[in-house]
C-alpha cells in the first residue's frame, strides 16, 4: 500500500463504525452520536440509500438528536436517494415535535417527493398541516 492508504481492516472498521452511527441515529442513542461527532465524524454522513443522520433521527422521532444535528449545521432539506426529506419522514411518522424543530430550522414543507405537505394531506395529518404553514 502506498503512503496514506489504509488497510482493508481499516476500511472494514470505518464501515462498521458508520453502521453503528446510523443505528444510533435510528435508536435515539445521542450519547454515542455526540461522542463521535465531537471527535470529528462528519454530521453529513449518509448511508448507501442517501439517508443522513438527520433523516434517520427525524424519521424515528428523536428530537434531541435532530436538534443537535441542526445546531451542527445539518441541512434540514437534504434529500435521500429517493427524493425524501427529513421533514417529510417526520410528517409521515407523525412526530410533531420533530416537525416543529425542522420547520423552525427553515425546512421547506414543499421540498422533496413526496413533500411534507403532500404526506400530511395523503395521511390525513391535519394537525401537522397547521405546523407546516
Amino acid at each position: 500500500m502506498s503512503a496514506g492508504q489504509g488497510t482493508p481492516d481499516d476500511a472494514a472498521a470505518a464501515i462498521a463504525l458508520a453502521h453503528s452511527l446510523f443505528d444510533a441515529a435510528r435508536a435515539g442513542d445521542s450519547a454515542t452520536l455526540v461522542r463521535y461527532l465531537d471527535a470529528g465524524v462528519p454530521f453529513t454522513l449518509t448511508n448507501t440509500a442517501g439517508d443522513s443522520l438527520l433523516m434517520l433521527a427525524a424519521y424515528n422521532g428523536h428530537p434531541a438528536i435532530v436538534r443537535d444535528l441542526l445546531a451542527r449545521g445539518a441541512e434540514a432539506d437534504q434529500v435521500n436517494d429517493r427524493g425524501q426529506t427529513p421533514l417529510a419522514g417526520a410528517v409521515f411518522k407523525g412526530h410533531d415535535d420533530v416537525v416543529r424543530l425542522l420547520v423552525d430550522a427553515g425546512a421547506d414543507p414543499d421540498a422533496g417527493t413526496p413533500s411534507a405537505r403532500a404526506a400530511a394531506e395523503m395521511f390525513g395529518r391535519t394537525e401537522l398541516l397547521e405546523l407546516l404553514g
